[in-house]
């Protein structure tokens, strides 16, 4: 075991786990944050998407002891930055949310592609949140709440 000192939404977090140890597992298990959804384990599936120094990164593959000093940000903390408040409400506006699973995932990508490329076009959408899957397939709504929030960042 071995103790990393973690920044988590702006708050630091200590932790004393296995190097090994994913950082969604840290995220769940150590920290109770629990927003950040476990998918597939292999970074297929996007439910893990958390910033790791403001990139959409899968934490399920991301070993703790890759983290350094780099900020991470969840789906409990993306409110605070103003893209990320717009994004959320978008998502409310446009009534994404059937099950809910996957949205976390999918908010975090959003934003972080809003952060890059603020007036997505269609093809940037697709390019960013393709490798986030929906299991109710709620993409036109996801799609029309990202083009919603752009216009409002």
């Amino acid at each position: 075991m071995t103790t990393y000192e973690l920044n988590v939404n702006g708050q630091p977090k200590q932790v004393n786990v296995d190097p090994s140890t994913p950082l969604l597992w840290v995220l769940r298990e150590e920290l109770k944050m629990t927003g950040t959804k476990y998918g597939c384990g292999i970074s297929a599936c996007g439910a893990c998407t958390v910033h790791l120094a403001g990139i959409a990164t899968r934490s399920c593959v991301v070993p703790v002891a890759l983290i350094g000093d780099r900020k991470i940000t969840t789906i409990e903390g993306v409110g605070q930055d103003p893209v990320g408040r717009v994004v959320q409400d978008a998502w409310v506006e446009k009534d994404v949310v059937q099950c809910g699973y996957c949205q976390s995932g999918q908010i975090m990508s959003a934003v972080a592609l809003l952060k890059a490329t603020p007036k997505p076009t269609d093809q940037n959408i697709e390019e960013s949140m393709g490798g986030n899957l929906c299991r109710c397939a709620t993409y036109v709504r996801i799609r029309e709440a990202i083009k919603s929030a752009a216009e409002q960042i």
